[in-house]
């Protein structure tokens, strides 16, 4: 058991957890909206540090991260719990465990600590920690811990993330975080009001400080057919990135059914295509097609003369770039990070 991080005491026994923008009011005995958070006699516990639901090492690209030391392979881990429920949610059986696979959810767990992720991302040589999977905000005080020592071995930090987290947590996380795809996952409350259980805002303004804090940021957008496709709200959304940033790179995916939405269809390629073209209209200079292994707006294109730097497919790729981070055809320099 391990004392969390960022909260406050209130009265009659109860704490406020300042960890995520639900700030939660936890009385004693209850957990927060996550399930891996309890107060016990007054003290808020985490439940999940140090217990990894799943580690692998992955190719960044499956972050997905295209322009954070592409080609790199990050060590990849997660713990039970999220402080969203998504009704699409890929990982439902890990993100969900906490609050559906009652008390019984821990044997699923083994014991990895800090230590022994670092040492682990070293021994496979990974360049990065990827902390994802789940949702890093709500085991925040393991990623935190191994990220600072990651950060001494020479280690870069990811979180992939939801973004639905206080300033108070990237403040407290600071330099130790250097990049992050954060799900924008529509541009309208309703959605993620009815689908997410959580607000738009919050989302925006972690996306925001994140870039301010100089984290290196990519966005992803799950397309779902008839729920947050429609082309004026992806104008906006598209619009709302290019004025914070015109090298921020979108990955603009193709839902496949799951979870509790099994009975959507598959997004249509063509929905793929014109959200990826109203990205480029908005003045974005890298927007990808994410879950159409293949296609052509899988690769990083230069925005001065469109010659592809670097050609992928899936997660494999042909770095092309000159000295890390120029057009093999005109010179310009990308916006990439090589180190």
């Amino acid at each position: 058991m391990h004392e969390a991080m960022l909260y406050e005491k209130l009265e009659d026994g109860a704490l406020r957890c300042d960890l995520c923008a639900h700030r939660c009011k936890i009385r004693p005995g209850k957990l927060g909206v996550c399930a891996v958070r309890e107060n016990r006699d007054g003290t808020l516990y985490t439940l999940v540090y140090g217990r990894s639901i799943s580690a692998a090492v992955d190719p960044i690209e499956k972050k997905p991260l295209y322009h954070f030391l592409p080609g790199t392979t990050a060590f990849s881990i997660a713990t039970a719990g999220c402080n969203f429920r998504c009704l699409f949610c890929q990982n439902a059986d890990i993100s969900q465990l906490s609050k559906e696979g009652g008390k019984g959810w821990g044997r699923y767990a083994r014991d990895l600590p800090p230590e022994r992720v670092v040492s682990m991302a070293a021994s496979h040589g990974c360049a990065t920690i990827a902390y994802t999977y789940t949702e890093p905000t709500i085991f925040f005080e393991y990623a935190y811990d191994t990220a600072r020592l990651a950060s001494q071995q020479g280690i870069k930090n990811i979180f992939v993330t939801n973004g639905f987290m206080t300033p108070q947590t990237l403040d407290a996380i600071g330099d130790d975080l250097h990049a992050a795809n954060i799900d924008l996952k529509a541009f309208t409350d309703g959605f993620y009001k009815k689908f997410c259980g959580g607000r738009l805002q919050p989302v925006l303004d972690s996306i925001t400080k994140m870039h301010d804090m100089g984290v290196w940021v990519e966005v992803t957008t799950l397309l779902i057919p008839g729920e947050n496709d429609d082309e004026d709200e992806l104008r906006q959304l598209a619009t709302w990135l290019a004025a914070l940033n015109l090298d921020l790179p979108w990955h603009i995916s193709r839902f496949h059914p799951d979870y509790k939405m099994r009975h959507y269809p598959l997004t249509p390629v063509s929905s793929i295509h014109r959200a990826v073209e109203i990205g480029y209209e908005a003045g974005l200079h890298y927007v990808y097609a994410g879950n159409v292994p293949g296609d052509p707006h899988e690769h990083t294109r230069c925005p001065s003369c469109d010659a592809v730097a670097i050609e992928r497919f899936g997660y494999r790729l042909r770095n092309k770039l000159v000295d890390g981070d120029k057009c093999p055809q005109c010179g310009e320099t990308l916006a990439i990070v090589t180190a």
